[in-house]
């Protein structure tokens, strides 16, 4: 974890922003506005308001106004009456040009709240802000008795630091159906998240329907078992054949749906490692023929794909041919970590193809990570050509990396920094900060079975995505995510626990400013948004509320 050596002067770093004055919001949203200013001259009663928005507004963004109506209708049982022509009482929403994408600003007088922004995001964002600041029986519709449908006199200016926030799921050591992916891309809406990486490919299975490969999913989706625990040696496993995939009707329902929440969908297609589960389906791929089986196991297994042959260059780009018709989205991650080269040392059609293509290790690098080199920048051609480009993990550093590559910091943040210093644009995601698998407590006897590690949330929280990043090539960091990986996280509810409600922290770092961004505040909103989540019936861990000082707080737990 390389990051530990900068620790001590980030922890001084916000020890000294906590420390310093700051004008509290009187709200309770996260991730906090930019800007809110509160005022005194009395509230907004919401229940029964007129909603009303600009004509010119396109589709989605009414869909999302009138979605607001309906449910704020439903919670107070009083109608919301929707216009499409604008209004000075009541909810307002505005286009203003002048804003950006992603920005949006409220103001709330004591008979009408104005809102105004540029897209579908923005009205989107603005939207998430309103439904945390009024009363928690929104989110579920029961409305309770005490409940004041109110919103306080404020004005509200918003925009996030970064554009790339991201939330990371790993389906393929762990399966999970297309009603769950939807609630994950719900959580991350409430968020303010626009990227959700989905992990489908690796060693453990195969989880996206490629019509050209119809064995890929016919085999390459089911394991026969499943290592308990950490049982590797000896090996105990649970004798219970175990799989699933999304067909590409599923994969486009839950893209769309994504695109609905102002969620782009980036497809992970891990090579040329993290492949057993397409060896296992078409041995030919492997530079020994195999046999081969899907793992069972977790880990790094050292059968990769063979680039020494050229079917395995007609299998990708005929994979990523699909993919690419499934997922609009600008980036396709190719995966490149942990893959051993030991296959291709005694391999001789990779030795031929090290040869042909004159390549020799030096003192840093093995001829082998060239050909690993050789394998990116071919499928980095390739998705180019078809007007894509690439994220991949900080091992496509290692050796050459052509231009135009984006890399995704997970060993720390010193990958993240070394791109941005050799002007490459990099997505932070250090496993001391964003791995959101790891144990929430030290008390891990109390916790879920996880896979190790200790990540609270105030860690979480107190991370920077700049910290070592020079001045001149900060703008190379578009932006943050956290990973989940799912060896030990079987089902939905310890899924959540183990998202929740450090996405909340994770949130906070991606749209804050450093000088925005304050714990106290934040723990006090925590309080809310956990609050919230109970109405919806989410799992969380309740262990932070002592980790981080405040009084325990009763909810769902696992």
């Amino acid at each position: 974890m390389r990051h530990i050596s900068s620790l001590a002067c980030l922890a001084a770093t916000l020890l000294m922003a906590s420390c310093a004055p700051k004008t509290a919001p009187e709200i309770s949203v996260i991730p906090v506005p930019e800007s809110v200013s509160v005022h005194r001259s009395g509230a907004f009663n919401v229940a029964g308001a007129p909603v009303s928005y600009d004509a010119s507004l396109d589709e989605l963004s009414k869909s999302h106004i009138k979605a607001f109506a309906q449910k704020l209708s439903a919670a107070t049982g009083k109608p919301n009456p929707v216009a499409e022509k604008l209004s000075n009482k009541g909810f307002s929403f505005f286009v203003d040009k002048n804003l950006a994408e992603e920005e949006y600003s409220i103001e709330i007088k004591k008979k009408a709240a104005k809102v105004s922004a540029s897209s579908p995001k923005g009205f989107l964002y603005a939207i998430q802000t309103l439904s945390q600041m009024l009363p928690i029986s929104f989110w579920d519709g029961k409305a309770a008795a005490e409940d004041k449908w109110v919103l306080p006199s404020c004005k509200i200016k918003d925009k996030p630091r970064f554009a790339y926030r991201g939330m990371h799921l790993d389906v393929c050591r762990h399966f999970f159906d297309v009603k769950e992916v939807k609630k994950y891309l719900d959580v991350m809406a409430m968020h303010k998240m626009n990227r959700f990486h989905w992990h489908l490919t690796d060693d453990q299975g195969w989880r996206i329907e490629i019509k050209s490969y119809p064995k890929l999913t016919e085999i390459g989706a089911y394991r026969d078992e499943t290592m308990v625990l950490k049982n590797f040696d000896p090996y105990v496993g649970d004798g219970k054949r175990y799989g699933g995939f999304y067909t590409q009707e599923q994969i486009k329902e839950v893209v769309a749906y994504a695109a609905n929440l102002g969620i782009t969908v980036i497809p992970e297609i891990d090579l040329p490692g993290h492949m057993v589960a397409a060896l296992a389906s078409y041995p030919e791929l492997g530079c020994s023929g195999g046999p081969y089986k899907v793992w069972t196991m977790w880990g790094v297994d050292d059968h990769v794909l063979c680039p020494g042959k050229e079917t395995t260059f007609k299998f990708l780009e005929s994979v990523l041919t699909e993919v690419m018709e499934l997922f609009p989205s600008e980036y396709i991650h190719i995966g490149g970590d942990e893959c051993p080269k030991t296959e291709w040392v005694k391999c001789p059609n990779c030795q031929k193809r090290i040869q042909e293509l004159g390549l020799k290790g030096d003192e840093k690098h093995s001829a082998e990570t060239y050909l690993q080199n050789y394998v990116t920048e071919r499928v980095q051609k390739f998705l180019n050509d078809h007007g894509r480009k690439i994220i991949g993990w900080d091992e496509i550093l290692e050796g050459n990396l052509a231009k135009g590559a984006t890399v995704m910091s997970w060993r720390g943040v010193a990958g993240g920094i070394e791109a941005a210093k050799k002007g490459f644009d990099a997505i932070m995601t250090p496993n001391s900060h964003m791995y959101f698998d790891y144990y929430q407590s030290q008390e891990q006897e109390k916790e879920p079975f996880s896979i190790g590690g200790h990540l609270p949330i105030d860690t979480v929280y107190s991370y920077e995505p700049l910290q070592g990043v020079p001045q001149a090539e900060s703008s190379h960091i578009l932006g943050v995510q956290a990973n989940l990986w799912t060896e030990y996280i079987g089902g939905n509810e310890h899924l959540e626990y183990m998202l929740l409600p450090r996405m909340d922290a994770l949130s906070e770092v991606q749209w804050c400013t450093l000088a925005n961004k304050d714990f106290e505040r934040f723990k006090k909103s925590l309080k809310h948004m956990c609050a919230i989540y109970d109405k919806l019936g989410y799992t969380y861990s309740k262990d932070v509320f002592g980790q981080i000082g405040l009084p325990g707080h009763e909810g769902k737990t696992d």
